[in-house]
């Protein structure tokens, strides 16, 4: 009897969930919005029982879409952003508030001090502490609100809080550990020394610390009966331990490269995540790793990104003037504009207008959460041409951005021969091509249309005893990529040089300030 397998992606602003059968078809797929928080620019916080509810929403939903009973499912397995879920007697905020958002920088200074420390831990951060890591965050809560860090019970990764509460016991993923916190397994795990330096000595107790740690898709426990009532599954169903969210694209991605260890995983959305797992380390600064088995095991993976990618087109589009309170241009219209606007002009469209895009800090290579976006040659055009010139030349920039993490991976060693890329700027052949003309590299656009949640269905299928280990599923349910070759890799030659040219101009004018 064939075995199907439900994967849950947890992202910044909905949450989606799909059915696989084994061999790593797709026969659903289905959306729910979640609730986001930001009264603060740079802040952002949900509600975890409402994430919740909408998991259990889209869950019910997919498996109804892909015509599989209940119990049909063998296997479950989450992903999700690196959000803080923070549990305790009293809340994060109002309207149930008890998570803060991965990409949230409250603790800008409080990683300023982690970096200070100069604690090895630190040399796996590429030589800063990002505030979108676990620590910062931690830190900021014991500082900033003491009320909350007494009554504070446990705090844990998103994907480890739906885990969990799935099976009805505590367990963490190595994955979001040695990926998001002051975990390093070959240097003895839990960095004691380094938090007892910051001042949480006491997070074992206040966050749970001492819970079984369990390798990505290893079986976990099985689905609680309240818990399948709610998801509308089988109780007992095995649950697998999950990853975050760009760590499950890059297994999934990777899996279907020819060479996956000289292939970087480029996985975009709201940010991008650019990883390569290699079995040998690789790191440099601006790199976070070598994460040492994050998502297979031997492998280490290394991260580098951009902290807004996806939100930066978003935001274009929406503080773009609007006549008469007209509703903002969507991505597709823009994009179908755009592919008749560079057919005529080529890559140089829009060329005039110039972006640097860390409206949200520069994570690699610069490892800059201070970093902010630059846009030069702006004029009174507020047409929708116009509009669609700026869209391009953000996407440009974007495409630089990935292309000065790549020549980063290359000191570090990794010998970056291709491209394999996933996510929401792939759906657009235009952006695919664009980002391997910019990086001179083969784009190979995994034919999955959800790499993100097959390498969760991978998980899934592990925890289920079909497969023996996380490494035979990959290969058993991989799928095929399309290729895009570099057509026009100089093209974008003036655009790269200009790209880091304002990027000093930057730090030029910063130095003015002070």
């Amino acid at each position: 009897m064939a075995r199907h397998f439900c994967a849950v992606d947890v992202g910044t602003r909905s949450v989606r969930a799909g059915v696989f059968a084994e061999d790593g078809l797709q026969l659903s797929r289905e959306v729910s919005e979640i609730v986001f928080h930001s009264e603060r620019a740079s802040h952002g916080e949900y509600a975890s029982d409402q994430i919740w509810q909408a998991v259990c929403g889209a869950v019910r939903r997919a498996i109804a879409a892909a015509g599989v009973p209940p119990s049909g499912i063998s296997g479950l397995a989450f992903d999700a952003t690196c959000s803080l879920v923070l549990t305790g007697g009293v809340p994060l905020g109002p309207d149930g508030r008890d998570t803060i958002a991965w990409f949230d920088h409250r603790g800008l200074a409080e990683a300023q001090d982690c970096t200070a420390t100069g604690h090895p831990l630190i040399d796996r951060q590429g030589g800063a502490m990002s505030p979108e890591m676990q620590t910062p965050k931690l830190m900021w809560v014991k500082r900033h609100r003491p009320d909350l860090w007494a009554s504070l019970t446990r705090a844990e990764d998103l994907t480890d809080h739906l885990t969990s509460r799935a099976i009805g016991a505590p367990v963490r993923s190595a994955c979001t550990l040695t990926a998001k916190w002051a975990y390093v397994p070959d240097l003895g795990g839990w960095q004691q020394d380094f938090l007892d330096t910051v001042a949480l000595s006491d997070l074992t107790e206040r966050a749970g610390l001492s819970d079984p740690v369990a390798p990505p898709g290893s079986r976990v426990g099985e689905l609680g009966e309240d818990a399948a009532a709610e998801l509308g599954l089988r109780p007992g169903t095995p649950v697998g331990a999950g990853l975050v969210d760009a760590f499950s694209g890059a297994l999934g991605g990777l899996a279907s490269a020819e060479d996956p260890v000289s292939t970087l995983a480029l996985i975009t959305g709201t940010s991008n995540c650019v990883m390569a797992m290699t079995p040998t380390p690789c790191a440099a600064p601006g790199l976070w790793g070598p994460l040492r088995n994050a998502i297979l095991p031997g492998h280490s993976v290394t991260e580098g990104g951009q902290s807004a990618a996806g939100a930066v087109l978003d935001h274009v589009l929406a503080s773009w003037p609007r006549n008469n309170g007209a509703a903002a241009p969507g991505h597709d219209a823009v994009l179908a504009r755009l592919e008749a606007l560079v057919g005529r002009d080529g890559p140089a469209f829009g060329r005039g207008l110039d972006v640097l895009p860390d409206f949200n800090g520069n994570r690699s290579p610069l490892a800059d959460p201070l970093a902010l976006g630059v846009i030069s040659g702006l004029s009174l055009d507020r047409s929708f041409d116009g509009l669609c010139a700026l869209y391009w030349r953000t996407a440009v920039a974007l495409a630089c951005g990935v292309r000065q993490i790549v020549d980063q991976f290359r000191a570090a060693g990794h010998p970056a021969e291709a491209l394999t890329i996933a996510g929401g700027l792939t759906r657009s052949d235009l952006l695919t091509r664009l980002f391997a003309d910019c990086c001179g590299l083969p784009a190979l656009r995994p034919d999955a249309p959800d790499t993100v949640m097959l390498g969760t269905a991978m998980a899934a299928a592990t925890a289920s005893g079909l497969f023996p280990d996380l490494p035979a599923a990959a290969q058993a349910m991989r799928r095929g990529a399309t290729r895009f070759e570099p057509e026009r890799a100089k093209a974008y030659d003036r655009d790269y040089d200009a790209f880091r040219l304002m990027q000093r101009q930057r730090e030029e004018l910063r130095g003015l300030e002070g």
